[in-house]
This record gives C-alpha cells, structure tokens and sequence, in this order.
C-alpha cells in the first residue's frame, strides 16, 4: 500500500490481533508520535540506541516523541556486535527496571540489527514482555531484523543462541536515516535484499541486477522499492511460519556459512553480518552445484552481482585466518538450526527457486568446505 500524500508505503505483517504495519519511505521516523499514539494511546517510552546512532539521529526522535507529549528516556549503548552480550542484556534490563517502567510501557529499539536484537530481547523478558516499536537505522535491519520477531544476543556458542521470538507492535523503516550510514554498512544490508531474489524472486534478482548500483549510489526511489520489496517477502513468510518449523527457514540462505564465519572472525569487525550472509550465498550455490540441484552458470550470475557492488564472495576475502575445516564446521553444527544432529542447508535450484535440506552427506560436506578453504 502507498500512501499518496507522502509517498510512505506500508507493509501489513497478518498474524492475527498481534499484526502490525511497516512504514518505509523517507522522514517516517519523524511521524512516530503519532504512529505510536495511534496504536498505542500516551504511553511512557525507554529509547535504546547506541552511540552512533544517538550522536546522529537521538535529539532529532526525542523532539520529535516530545512534540506529541510523549515522556521518553533513553539508554545508550557502545555500537558493534560485541554489544549484543548477557552483560549488555542485563545492563539494559536493570536501566529499565531502575526507572521504575510498568508493563504498559513502551520500548523503542532505535539502532540496527544489534540494537534491534538486543531491545526486543529486553522487551520479551522484562515484566514476562512489554510492547515495543522497531526503527531500524541500517539498511540489514530495515530489510531483516527488525521484522519478524526473532530477538536476541550472542553467547560463547556462536551467534544468536539465546533469544525469543517477541513480535514488534510497529515497524518505522526511514530511508532517509540510509544517508548517514557507511558505504560498507549499506553494502552488507543489501547482501540480505538480494537473498529475497535469490530465495523466491527471480523477477527482483534481475531488477536489483539493473538498479542494485544506482540503490546504493543513494537513490530515493530505489531504496524504497528495495526495502518494501524485502519488507513484503518477509512478512508473508512470517505470517505463513512465525516460529520458523517450515517455509521461514528459507530466509536463512546463506547464513548457516555465513555464521560460522562470523564467529571464526570474532564478532570483532573484521566481517560483519552482511558480508558473512553475501559469502554464505555464493557457498550455499556453489554446494548445489556440487550436489548437482543446479548447474554452473547459477553461482557464477550470483558471485557477479554481489562482487559488482564490492560484497565480499569467497572465504578467502574474509581478513582473518580460517583455523581449519572442523573448526569452521564445527561452528555450523552450533547452528539454531542444527536438527537431530543434522545441518539444515537452504539450496537452490534456480534464481528464485530455494529450498530447504537436511539431506546433505557430510563426508561430501567436509570435502566442499575442505576445497573452499584450501583456497584461502
């Protein structure tokens, strides 16, 4: 849905009396006092940032929630994904208790991905889950988490280990927030826009081939195309499998690599969650061809595109040293996952043709994972 007098579009994420709207299009986030009033009614408000974020964007959210009479109080945290920790998640939730917040109270993730994964994790354990309001800041979390309600934080284990799903009650993606963020940040969000055409658009892939560049050149109009595009597949994978036991696991293409990476690198840095998902791809197409579910012209059209914007696409692109394949596999068997001691893989037969596999033997596993790092 478009609206016409703002040019705003609007994504409806159907699950029922927990349902909710996504509002994209540029200067959204200056209308969150009378979004949240309008589903909400006066509430109290605890703002969770982090540094960056608040520096840029923080005075700009508060006048605007203050405008509408709305009492807020923020807590700022250090950006980066050493954030998303049990230190921090305890942090946030004794903040939030100190301030003596009431189950109807509001929380408002205002950040990216980590911030997002961290403040609806607080919000699903404070007072058994209070409600709160996504404003995702990069375009990854405009795109990804900050729809569909997964939540949580990092542990030793790997990434994303200990969470809940706790559904947003309304989604504010800004574009206009996208002119502030590093180009290596915009690039990494849009490794995920692409996974939507890799996974069931081929139509999209071949429209992100010819405008992907001038999106991340700062394109208004391509953004919000992209991001509503992204917002749309999603929600209809969330209203179809909201707790992810089917057809949801198809989002995840790519990441069962990419997270593995991820941990191989540290949380430090050196590859963060975009570029890991962008390697994961190329892998995740590259294995189906060695399993013979696709021919080899489909990982070379994919490495192509994402190499074109300056993704990174082989493990040997990520700047640290690859331990060894049963390190890095054994990363993957950590994987959420992981189900009866069996990697669940998403394959692909075709641009826009994916589907999900347990069925994968793991001597032909190690064997692929074997050659990609013997190429490092």
């Amino acid at each position: 849905m478009t609206n016409s007098q703002t040019g705003t579009r609007v994504v409806t994420v159907g699950l029922g009396e927990r349902a909710y709207d996504i509002h994209i299009g540029p200067g959204v986030a200056g209308n969150i006092g009378d979004l949240i009033l309008q589903k909400f009614g006066p509430r109290k408000l605890v703002v969770i940032t982090d540094k960056n974020v608040d520096e840029h964007h923080g005075k700009a959210l508060m006048t605007a929630l203050a405008d509408k009479g709305l009492s807020a109080r923020n807590i700022v945290l250090p950006p980066g994904e050493a954030t998303k920790s049990f230190a921090s998640i305890e942090q946030v939730v004794s903040n939030i208790l100190d301030g003596g917040i009431e189950r109807d109270d509001l929380l408002v993730a205002f950040g990216g991905g980590v911030i997002g994964d961290l403040a609806g994790f607080a919000a699903a354990i404070t007072l058994r889950g209070i409600d709160f309001v996504q404003i995702p800041t990069s375009l990854l979390a405009q795109v990804d988490s900050s729809v569909g309600g997964k939540t949580g934080i990092n542990a030793a284990h790997g990434k994303n280990l200990v969470g809940a799903f706790h559904q947003p009650g309304l989604v504010l993606a800004d574009t206009n927030i996208l002119k502030t963020l590093p180009k290596r940040e915009l690039r990494a969000g849009y490794a995920e826009i692409v996974k939507y055409g890799l996974i069931g658009d081929a139509e999209f892939f071949t429209w992100l081939e010819a405008n992907g560049a001038a999106l991340l050149a700062g394109d208004d109009a391509a953004r919000v195309h992209a991001v509503y595009m992204a917002c749309q597949a999603k929600a209809d994978f969330v209203a179809r499998d909201e707790r992810e036991h089917g057809v949801r696991a198809l989002l995840n293409l790519g990441h069962t690599f990419g997270h593995a990476l991820e941990a191989i690198a540290g949380f430090d840095g050196r590859l963060i969650h975009g570029e890991a998902v962008s390697i994961g791809m190329v892998l995740a197409a590259e294995l189906s061809v060695e399993l013979e579910f696709c021919n080899n012209n489909l990982p070379v059209r994919i490495k192509a595109h994402l190499e074109s914007v300056g993704l990174p696409t082989q493990i040997s692109d990520v700047d640290c040293e690859i331990p060894g394949v049963d390190i890095l596999t054994g990363h993957m068997m950590h994987d959420k996952k992981v189900r009866d001691g069996k990697l669940v893989f998403i394959m692909l037969r075709d641009i826009g043709d994916a589907f999900v596999t347990s069925d994968i033997d793991r001597h032909k596993l190690l064997d692929f994972m074997t050659a990609k790092c013997s190429r490092t």
